[in-house]
C-alpha cells in the first residue's frame, strides 16, 4: 500500500493527468460492495508468526511482531482490546460496512449511506438538457476510470443510490517519519494504571508513538447534475479526529469547489487531503485524541470514528503494527551477517527488533547446537544479548535437533546449579545436602558428591591417587571378569585423564568445568556457563576490581615481556616497510607515520601508534566488519 503518493495538482487538468482523461478500450474489474448493516463482531489481536500476519490469539509461539521501538507499554486495561461489544477496526476504518459511531463515545453507530441518501433528496436538481445529462454521465465515468488508475485499491465502487454512482475512496495522509498519538485518560471513564505523567489526581495522559494512521475514509455519490452545476455529495470519516475538526476539512472541500464550480474536483479534493490535511489542522508532531463524551452538533458530513480510548488505543496501535510489517515485507533490508539484500519476507525478525535473513539465522542456530554452546544461541548482533524465541528455533533446527538443544539448555542449567550433581552410575540428576551427600531416585544409589563412591559418613574422601592404587590392584586380580576389567580400565583411564587435565587447567567455581589457559590475562571466562573468573585464585568475578587491590595480576611479568617483544618485532617491521616503499606509504590519521599497504588488504595497522585504519578513506577503523562492506569500503583491492 502506498503512502503519500499524489501529484502536483498544478501541473494537471481539472481531473487528472492527458494519459488517463480517456477511458481504455477494456474497462478494468471494479471492486463493487453494497452497503448493509455490519454486525458487532469481537476485537481479534493480530499475531506475528515467523514474519506472516495472522489473526488470532497470542501464544508462546509468536514473536516479532514489527512494531515502533521504545514504546511505553499499554495500561492493562486499554493493552487488551479482546473486550465485548467492541466494533471491528477493520470495518470502521475502511468504511465498507459504512455504519461508524458518532465520536461521541455513546456508541451510536451513523449509516454513512444514510446520511448521503439524507443529501440526494433534500438536494434539488436543476433541469437538464439531454446532451447536458450525457456529458455528466461521461464525465463521471472518465473521473471515476482516472481514479481508479491512479488510486488502484483504495478505491471502492458502491452499488448505485437511487440511480446515482457512488464509491468510497481510503486516503492515506502525508505524515512525518513518526506521530504522537495522546490522550487524556480519567478515573471516571478509566480504571487503569500507568507510569506516564500525571496531570492532576483524577486525570492523566497515555501517549505512544506510531509510523502509520488509519486512511481518511471520503466516501461520495455523484449527482445528476455533477460536474455541470452541483458538487457530489460527500462524508469524510476519520478515527483519530473529532467531528470539529473533521468540520473543518468538509469546509476546505467546499472551497475547493466554489473556486472551480463546473469541472470535476475530486483529484483535487483527494489530493488536497492526502498532502495538505494535517498542516491545516496544525498537525505536525502530535495527534490529541478526543474530546470524548462531546455530542456532535456541527457538520453531518464530518463522522469521527472516534469510540473512546479502550477502543482507540488498541486500534491504532494494531493498525500501525500491520502497516509496519506490510511496509518491512514488501521492501528490500540488508542482512548485517551477510550483507546480502532480500525482501522483508525472507528475514527474522527477534523480539529485540534485530532482524537476519533465514539462511544466516539457520547457520547461526545450526553451529551452536553442533557445538553445544547453546546458551550462547542469543540475537547474534553485537552487544544485545536478546533471546531467540523457541518457536523460531524449533523452525529452524528440526525435530531431531531442537530435542538436542533443549537436552543440552537443561544440562548448562543444571550444571550452572550448585546443588545439583549427576548420579555415579545412571547419571540420573539428583540434589546434594549440607554434608555434600546425595541419594539418587532413580536407581536409588546413596553416594558422595565429592568422590562420587557409596555414603561413607564420618571418613574421608579416597584422594586420587589413593583411588588409582585400589583399582591397579584390583586390575590385577585374575578372578574379575573381562567385562568388569574392561570397565575398572575405563576408570583408571579417567581418573588419569583427570590427574593430568588438573596439572594445567582450573575448575570454575560455577560449573566445575576445566579451562586451561594459553596465553593472555588472567580473566578467564568459561566455555561451559559463560561465568567470569580469576585464574589466580579461581574466585568468581564480574570485571577487573578484583585485580586492582594488588592480591591478583591481571598479566604476569612473563606474559608482559613476550607481549612487549611481539610488539616491538611488529614496530620494526613495519617501520622497514614503510621505509622501502616509501613511495606507496602513506600517513596515519592517527599520528602521522608513514605506513605501507601489505598486498591486496586495505586494512591498515600503525606501527607506531598501534591503531588500525583504512587504506581508501583514511579513517581509523574500530570494528573491520563495521567498515568494510559491500556497500562500504573495500578491503582487498589492487594497487
Amino acid at each position: 500500500m502506498s503512502r503519500g503518493g499524489s501529484f502536483d495538482s498544478s501541473h494537471l487538468p481539472s481531473i487528472c493527468p492527458p494519459e488517463l482523461s480517456k477511458p481504455p478500450h477494456k474497462r478494468p474489474p471494479r471492486r463493487r460492495k453494497t452497503p448493509k448493516k455490519s454486525p458487532v463482531k469481537k476485537y481479534e489481536p493480530v499475531n506475528v508468526r515467523h514474519g506472516v500476519a495472522e489473526a488470532g490469539p497470542s501464544n508462546s509461539d509468536t514473536y516479532g511482531p514489527v512494531s515502533p521501538r521504545n514504546e511505553p507499554s499499554l495500561p492493562s486495561s486499554v493493552e487488551s482490546p479482546a473486550e465485548e461489544n467492541l466494533l471491528e477496526p477493520d470495518n470502521r476504518v475502511s468504511g465498507s460496512k459504512n455504519e461508524v459511531c458518532d465520536g461521541s463515545g455513546g456508541g451510536m453507530v451513523i449509516d454513512v449511506m444514510n446520511v448521503l441518501e439524507e443529501f440526494q433528496l433534500g438536494a434539488e436538481e436543476p433541469e437538464l438538457s439531454a446532451d447536458q445529462f450525457r456529458i455528466n454521465d461521461q464525465l463521471q465515468e472518465d473521473e471515476l476510470l482516472a481514479m481508479e488508475s491512479i488510486y488502484g485499491e483504495n478505491v471502492i465502487i458502491l452499488d448505485r443510490q437511487r440511480g446515482l454512482r457512488s464509491f468510497e475512496i481510503r486516503i492515506e495522509p502525508k505524515i512525518p517519519d513518526e506521530l504522537t498519538i495522546t490522550t487524556k485518560l480519567t478515573s471516571s471513564n478509566s480504571k487503569m494504571q500507568t507510569t506516564s505523567t500525571t496531570i492532576t489526581a483524577d486525570e492523566f495522559s497515555y501517549s505512544f508513538r506510531v509510523q502509520f494512521v488509519p486512511p481518511i475514509v471520503l466516501t461520495c455519490s455523484f449527482p445528476k447534475s455533477y460536474p455541470s452545476h452541483k458538487p457530489p455529495h460527500f462524508t469524510i470519516s476519520v478515527q483519530w479526529l473529532d467531528s470539529l475538526r473533521i468540520s473543518s476539512l468538509c469546509s476546505v472541500l467546499d472551497s475547493i469547489w466554489m473556486e472551480q464550480q463546473g469541472q470535476e474536483v475530486m483529484y483535487q479534493w483527494i489530493d488536497w487531503l492526502q498532502s495538505f490535511s494535517l498542516p491545516h489542522l496544525g498537525i505536525h508532531q502530535e495527534i490529541i485524541l478526543g474530546p470524548y463524551g462531546v455530542k456532535h452538533t456541527g457538520d453531518r458530513r464530518a463522522v469521527s470514528e472516534s469510540v473512546s480510548p479502550d477502543v482507540d488505543i488498541p486500534s491504532l496501535r494494531r493498525y500501525n503494527d500491520e502497516q509496519t510489517l506490510e511496509n518491512f515485507l514488501n521492501n528490500l533490508h540488508e542482512c548485517c551477517i551477510c550483507f546480502s539484500e532480500y525482501p522483508g519476507s525472507d528475514f527474522f525478525r527477534l523480539p529485540c527488533q534485530h532482524f537476519f535473513c533465514r539462511n544466516c539465522i539457520k547457520t547461526y542456530s545450526d553451529l551452536h547446537v553442533s557445538e553445544g554452546t547453546v546458551n550462547k544461541l542469543l540475537c547474534p548482533q553485537s552487544k544485545c544479548g536478546g533471546m531467540v524465541p523457541p518457536g523460531l528455533l524449533k523452525q529452524l533446527l528440526g525435530d531431531e535437533k531442537y530435542e538436542r538443544y533443549e537436552s543440552l539448555l537443561l544440562q548448562k542449567t543444571l550444571e550452572c546449579m550448585s546443588d545439583a550433581v549427576y548420579c555415579p552410575r545412571c547419571e540420573f540428576v539428583c540434589i546434594e545436602d549440607d554434608d555434600n551427600f546425595a541419594q539418587c531416585s532413580k536407581c536409588f544409589f546413596n553416594f558422595c558428591s565429592l568422590c562420587k563412591n557409596s555414603r561413607h559418613v564420618g571418613e574421608p574422601c579416597l584422594t586420587p591417587e589413593l583411588k588409582l592404587q585400589l583399582l591397579e590392584m584390583r586390575l590385577k586380580s585374575s578372578q574379575i571378569s573381562s567385562t568388569q576389567r574392561l570397565a575398572e580400565q575405563n576408570k583408571i583411564n579417567e581418573l588419569l585423564s583427570e590427574k593430568e587435565i588438573a596439572r594445567d587447567a582450573k575448575l570454575c567455581p560455577h560449573c566445575k568445568m576445566a579451562i586451561s589457559k594459553t596465553e593472555g590475562c588472567n580473566k578467564m571466562v568459561c566455555g561451559s556457563c559463560g561465568n567470569y573468573f580469576c585464574y589466580l585464585c579461581s574466585k568468581a568475578i564480574t570485571g577487573y576490581e578484583h585485580f586492582r587491590d594488588g592480591a591478583c595480576e591481571l598479566f604476569s611479568q612473563e606474559a608482559i615481556q613476550q607481549w612487549e617483544a611481539q610488539m616491538n618485532m611488529r614496530q620494526t617491521v613495519g617501520r622497514v616497510r614503510a621505509e622501502l616503499n616509501l613511495g606507496e606509504a602513506h600517513s596515519c590519521p592517527n599520528c602521522g607515520q608513514r605506513n605501507a599497504k601489505t598486498d591486496n588488504n586495505n586494512h591498515i595497522f600503525c606501527w607506531a601508534c598501534q591503531k588500525h585504519y583504512c587504506y581508501l578513506c583514511r579513517k581509523v577503523v574500530k570494528r573491520s566488519s563495521e567498515h568494510y562492506g559491500p556497500k562500504k569500503c573495500k578491503q582487498h583491492t589492487a594497487g
